[in-house]
């Protein structure tokens, strides 16, 4: 069999993914959080003049030290609104204070701030990945409609009398731009559903286990779902939700492998983000060895015009689009409960029919109704399936591809053995 060119730099390029995915594995250690592969590394600058730029649709990493200010420059039109993201992620063993967090911004190259959001560890204070957005938003009067360079701030903020790390945290910042519309909307939501429909209920839900981050966060619908929670870790999950629909979650934690007694007073956190990463409502419930079930507040509908509402949870539901949830249970379950696996069910409801959005003038994709598909759910920049994909691609048989497999995990074996070694 003849093998082109470019069936080699495919082969090498998926045989190198697969072998690091291995690789995490075979450390023992698995990742806390997943970071966009492919992302640009990058040190933001102690100020303004040495900024990097951010492009927009750029995923990168970075890195912020406590105590610690970043800066970035982006550049934007006149028409068009814009938000970068910044999560943060502490290292597992990281000493986490209630009031530690992080600030974003965007300013003018006057320093005037366009927008900000602070984000905190608050109650549930354990390392896990946190994210913030900052927002540049075109209105009719205000200092940040010109076109030109404008500053994202990173703030890493330490509550005082607390026993915060003095590690650096890893950042993963993401800049995205939302183009106008060629048609007036209509208001923010009126008269819509706040409170909870009864949540959906199925003999046996389904299993669909979450990613280590938004880059492969697993997919879920409405529906009932089914995972395990390993304390001191997060799952990310993904819900499409259409505009003029609704979106309601509620979380169950089940039983601990063992007969232990004891309570955990913030044991299960829970968050939903919109697609552009901005925090819409979290909760953080209590655990004492017995089921327990935490629910996201009512949300308004998506719509358009919600940009032009009053409060976060109004504003934040602006888009159509991919909506995370990320689920944390704490490090202090495995103290009390053990390091076993506690069952985790997801009841998920959209509610509505999606509509048709916005008419946008340029390429909105990340605002669209996404499709929902795959079997295990994952969508991810690229994971195993994404590799399997590319080799078909590539035109490689079935009987080549069971060799490589073998070559693969051989080189992994390998690997493992000198991990033990």
């Amino acid at each position: 069999m003849r093998v082109g060119r470019g069936t080699v730099v495919a082969l090498t390029a998926v045989l190198a993914q697969l072998a690091g995915q291995g690789g995490a594995g075979a450390a023992g250690e698995p990742e806390p959080y997943r970071f966009a592969s492919g992302a640009t590394v990058l040190q933001g600058a102690t100020g303004t003049t040495d900024a990097p730029r951010l492009t927009a649709d750029g995923t990168y990493r970075s890195s912020i030290e406590p105590g610690g200010r970043r800066y970035y420059r982006v550049t934007l039109d006149d028409a068009s609104d814009a938000y970068v993201s910044a999560v943060v992620v502490p290292g597992s063993t990281t000493p986490i204070g209630f009031r530690d967090g992080i600030s974003l911004s965007l300013q003018n190259e006057q320093g005037v701030s366009c927008g900000k959001e602070n984000a905190d560890f608050g109650a549930a204070a354990y390392p896990r990945p946190l994210a913030a957005a900052a927002e540049r938003t075109i209105k009719e009067t205000g200092n940040c409609r010109e076109a030109g360079s404008y500053f994202v701030v990173l703030e890493r903020r330490t509550g005082t009398g607390t026993a915060t790390g003095s590690q650096p945290w890893e950042v993963e910042l993401q800049h995205v731009v939302e183009p106008p519309v060629r048609d007036a909307t209509s208001g923010p939501a009126v008269n819509w559903q706040s409170a909870s429909p009864t949540p959906p209920q199925e003999d046996e839900p389904r299993p669909r286990p979450g990613g280590a981050g938004f880059n492969d966060a697993g997919t879920l619908d409405s529906g009932v779902w089914r995972d395990t929670l390993t304390p001191g870790r997060t799952r990310f999950y993904r819900v499409p939700v259409g505009w003029g629909q609704q979106i309601f979650v509620q979380a169950e934690l089940g039983g601990p492998p063992a007969a232990v007694r004891g309570r955990v007073s913030n044991a299960l956190a829970l968050r939903l983000y919109n697609p552009v990463r901005d925090g819409l409502d979290s909760v953080i419930a209590p655990y004492g060895g017995e089921p327990r079930t935490a629910a996201l507040d009512p949300l308004p509908p998506v719509r358009y015009g919600n940009r032009y509402g009053v409060g976060d949870e109004m504003t934040g539901m602006r888009f159509a689009g991919w909506y995370y949830l990320a689920v944390t249970l704490s490090p202090e379950v495995g103290e009390k409960f053990g390091d076993g696996e506690i069952g985790l069910t997801l009841r998920v409801d959209v509610e509505g029919d999606a509509e048709e959005g916005p008419a946008y003038e340029g390429e909105a994709d990340l605002f669209r109704l996404p499709a929902v598909g795959g079997n295990d759910g994952r969508s991810g920049d690229g994971g195993t399936d994404g590799a399997m994909r590319v080799l078909a691609a590539a035109g490689i048989g079935t009987g080549t591809l069971l060799v490589l497999w073998l070559a693969l995990w051989r080189a992994l074996a390998r690997r493992r053995s000198s991990h033990a070694g």
